[in-house]
């Protein structure tokens, strides 16, 4: 064979051999595309299908790990529990272990001896609150409870309470014990120091819309900022509010006029509500705004302000 045929064969063979793995890479595309037309007409099943046994060269997407999850245990607070037990374990007597205090307090602590009260001796229990509950570890807890008695003493009892793994069962794992009641904590300096003027027009309309909100005198809405919703407490538990003492934690609220729109305070309100039952101190904290020479209130707030941040 001539010399050049042999240079030109030898050179095709490389050719067709490329051209041969470029149609079976077309020919693998053209079905791996006619397999996901027909999972899609067949459905999200058959679609999964065909995407995890696609081209080599696919991969299949990480399977989602979901995020931990705290087990009720974990979260389970078996305050009212405690409490439910304390009260009927001192209104027990381990004389009448068939009366209905004595069989609940039984029930929910099978291991805890009833007291034993002197014979004749009345229960001079009022009532009873749970004040403190401590998560000791995974499973158990020690919940303090204030019982209040009707001469107006207060003892303490800490219950161990153990909960189950998934924190809709307790049980009361040992008795009781009389403990000191909680400290008195330490009160932060109130952060409301400016006084308001009582004849101003921010203690006027504080007036005005605590008249509203609690006796139902106007309309809540008119004191309002724009945007803000205010249910007033309905039925009106008073027939008149009267503001004794207004104090803010900006200067502004004590202008002698209205500030610059836009303008924002917090108030501290302290009222006497009456009703036909007695007169009431009550105290607001209040946000509010000025708009276009007038107070407009912002929100009424649930808790206390510290150091005067914004919240």
């Amino acid at each position: 064979m001539p010399p050049g045929k042999k240079a030109s064969r030898s050179e095709a063979v490389p050719a067709i051999a490329a051209g041969v793995e470029l149609e079976k890479m077309r020919r693998r595309v053209r079905l791996s595309r006619l397999a996901l037309f027909t999972a899609i007409a067949a459905g999200p099943i058959a679609l999964g299908v065909a995407v995890t046994s696609g081209p080599a060269t696919a991969k299949a997407a990480a399977p989602h790990k979901p995020a931990p999850v705290r087990t009720a245990a974990d979260t389970a607070d078996p305050t009212g529990y405690a409490q439910m037990f304390i009260d009927a374990w001192l209104r027990s007597n381990a004389d009448e272990a068939g009366s209905a205090q004595a069989r609940l307090a039984q029930s929910l602590a099978p291991d805890v001896a009833l007291p034993d009260p002197a014979a004749g001796a009345p229960s001079k229990l009022r009532s009873v609150t749970a004040v403190r509950s401590v998560q000791r570890n995974g499973s158990a807890w020690a919940v303090t409870v204030a019982a209040q008695y009707a001469d107006s003493t207060v003892r303490y009892f800490v219950v161990p309470v153990a909960t189950d793994r998934t924190g809709v069962s307790f049980a009361v794992t040992g008795a009781p014990g009389v403990v000191a009641g909680p400290a008195r904590a330490t009160v932060p300096a109130s952060p409301y120091t400016v006084s308001v003027p009582s004849d101003g027009a921010l203690s006027s309309t504080v007036g005005e819309f605590l008249g509203a909100y609690l006796t139902g005198t106007g309309e809540v809405d008119r004191y309002l900022a724009p945007g803000v919703k205010l249910t007033p407490v309905f039925p009106a538990p008073y027939r008149a509010v009267t503001v004794r003492e207004v104090s803010a934690v900006e200067e502004a609220a004590a202008a002698g006029q209205v500030p610059a729109d836009g303008t924002k305070v917090r108030v501290m309100v302290q009222a006497e509500a009456r009703d036909d039952a007695g007169r009431w101190p009550l105290a607001y904290e209040l946000a509010l705004t000025a708009r276009s020479g007038r107070w407009d209130v912002a929100s009424l707030e649930s808790g206390t302000v510290q150091g005067g941040g914004a919240r």
